[in-house]
């Protein structure tokens, strides 16, 4: 399997946001964010790969910056690493207002995909290769990020061990 660049699978979507996808403070819902999010970074982790993924988690979204209807708002995503069959794909949110041109990280995000084969059986991947420094980065720093993966997800699993599945109103 041949290595392939980040850039590859770089994804990048600009919007509007509008009126109808802000909350009650007048900044952009995050439940639309975190869906836009997902999608952004789903087409970034098959354009890696070129096979059916699905999500098996969401480290983060850190909401840094209010993002407001004078702003659009630009989602880049890209693998940043890779496992056997998962990837680790980082979400950047840029904020851009409109009128004055000032630009500011509104988000950012860090979610792990699986590739999945014909029968929704977890498939290699290619491995990465980072050019830029942000990349190189990114990719550096992500078998830290993948350890912290495997202890939580450790913790929610016995977590889930010590929960009830009893309706509550029994």
């Amino acid at each position: 399997m041949e290595n392939k660049y980040i850039r590859e699978s770089r994804v990048v979507k600009t919007s509007h946001v509008f009126p109808e996808a802000t909350n009650n403070h007048k900044t952009l819902f995050g439940g639309q964010l975190m869906r836009d999010i997902d999608d952004i970074a789903s087409i970034a982790a098959m354009r890696h790969c070129r096979s059916e993924v699905v999500t098996a988690s969401t480290d983060s979204v850190d909401f840094l910056y209010p993002i407001t209807p004078d702003d659009s708002v630009c989602l880049e995503a890209y693998v940043t690493f890779t496992g056997k069959s998962s990837m680790e794909v980082f979400v950047k949110v840029i904020a851009e207002h409109l009128l004055s041109g000032e630009r500011k990280i509104g988000a950012t995000a860090f979610l792990t995909f699986v590739s999945l084969d014909e029968n929704k059986k977890p498939l290699s991947v290619p491995k990465v290769i980072p050019e830029t420094e942000e990349e190189k980065n990114l990719h550096q720093t992500a078998p830290a990020r993948a350890e912290k993966r495997r202890e939580h997800r450790q913790a929610s699993k016995e977590l889930a061990g010590l929960l009830t599945t009893q309706k509550p109103w029994e």
